[in-house]
């Protein structure tokens, strides 16, 4: 998981200026829609949209608009109608890329993420080309700096909640789950008054690529691009980028 808190804390902070700009509520609003779609406007017995929910509700998305999103998703209200699609392939470095996209239209979005992939020197690749080097997991990061309890005091609350895997990197702890476990865990953190950076439903890599220069500087122009995309919701690779590189290529 080299690299990925790294990247999470980023794009925390990201999201909380997305929102401002509204960027993050309209893909936040398909997600509710298509959740809503799958599983039922039940926040209760749809795992699925509570979790959406719940994001929307850190970001401070007004109740009306999610309430909206859920009802367009069950039919109660008309709406368009959102398809899931991934995407796989390659950024320069060999760095494996998984998109997932939700869109109204295949053909287009295809087109043009496979145009992003080609200016920023990627390749777009066939299913199942790099989605085999992904796992689906619960995951979580807290910030070291903000805990007054030692590791094996937190491995110790996070195991019982079902937690898998508890990793530190020197300034964060990464705790990784089962999916349907996570929101069993935040809530015992937040019991026990514990505040996380980053909760989310996310693709973890099972090897890393350590990428540095210029092409860790065009990897992560790559993933930007991507996820600066209106129909992506998600971007995930696999690149390894040294902290004090992240921090300058990010700082500028």
């Amino acid at each position: 998981m080299s690299g990925h808190s790294k990247w999470a804390s980023i794009k925390h902070k990201k999201a909380a200026m997305d929102a401002k700009r509204g960027q993050l509520f309209t893909k936040l609003i398909k997600e509710i829609t298509v959740a809503a779609r799958e599983g039922g406007g039940n926040i209760e017995t749809n795992a699925k949209l509570r979790t959406v929910v719940t994001k929307a509700k850190e970001m401070n998305m007004p109740w009306e608009n999610i309430e909206r999103a859920i009802k367009r998703g069950t039919g109660e209200l008309p709406g368009v109608t959102y398809e899931t699609v991934i995407y796989e392939g390659y950024a320069e470095g060999g760095v494996a890329v998984m998109v997932e996209a939700l869109t109204d239209n295949k053909n287009r979005t295809t087109a043009e993420i496979r145009n992003i992939f080609s200016k920023k020197g990627g390749n777009l690749a066939g299913t199942g080309s790099v989605s085999w080097m992904f796992s689906k997991k619960g995951y979580i990061l807290l910030d070291k700096s903000t805990l007054n309890l030692n590791e094996e005091e937190l491995l110790s609350i996070i195991l019982d909640a079902g937690a898998e895997d508890l990793k530190e990197d020197g300034k964060n702890f990464e705790i990784t789950c089962q999916p349907q476990n996570l929101e069993k865990i935040k809530t015992v953190l937040q019991q026990k008054g514990i505040k996380y950076q980053t909760a989310e439903i996310t693709l973890i890599p099972s090897s890393v690529v350590r990428v540095t220069g210029e092409t860790a500087k065009r990897v992560l122009e790559l993933v930007e691009a991507l996820e600066e995309h209106e129909d992506v919701q998600n971007v995930y690779a696999n690149f390894d980028i040294p902290d004090e590189v992240m921090e300058q290529l990010t700082a500028a």
